[in-house]
């Protein structure tokens, strides 16, 4: 992958969707460094299961539109499997769905931008992407 590219992570588009000054969000700011901002399809779910009504989902459809989606594919399974038993291992489960993003990230070799870096500092190989740097 380039590496201007960037795994966004749901919640710093949730994060953006909610603000009314969206040049405050974290997604604002990254597109300002001329980032490529990529979701995984697990993030799309994840977004059209919050959009509650026809207006958020329009919103998340012309949002998506400048975003590479990526899919979930079977390397991608094969890591979140080594993911999930090495942090089961560990006693360090986190979400299924954040295990899928972060293989997503492992199997590109990209950085993760997200507002939850609990979860994903447990899982080795991902790299996150900090905004202060």
């Amino acid at each position: 992958m380039d590496n201007r590219d960037i795994l966004v992570d749901t919640s710093v588009i949730i994060d953006f969707l909610r603000k009314k000054d969206k040049k405050r969000s974290h997604l604002w700011r990254i597109k300002e460094l001329d980032f490529n901002c990529l979701i995984s399809t697990i993030t799309a779910f994840e977004l059209y299961a919050g959009a509650v009504s026809d207006i958020h989902k329009r919103d998340l459809q012309n949002l998506i539109k400048w975003m590479t989606v990526l899919p979930f594919t079977l390397q991608t399974a094969q890591i979140s499997g080594d993911i999930y038993r090495e942090l089961k291992v560990r006693n360090e489960l986190i979400e299924f769905r954040d295990i899928f993003i972060g293989a997503t990230a492992v199997e590109l070799a990209v950085p993760v931008l997200t507002l939850n870096e609990k979860h994903f500092k447990r899982i080795k190989g991902v790299d996150l992407y900090s905004l202060t740097k």
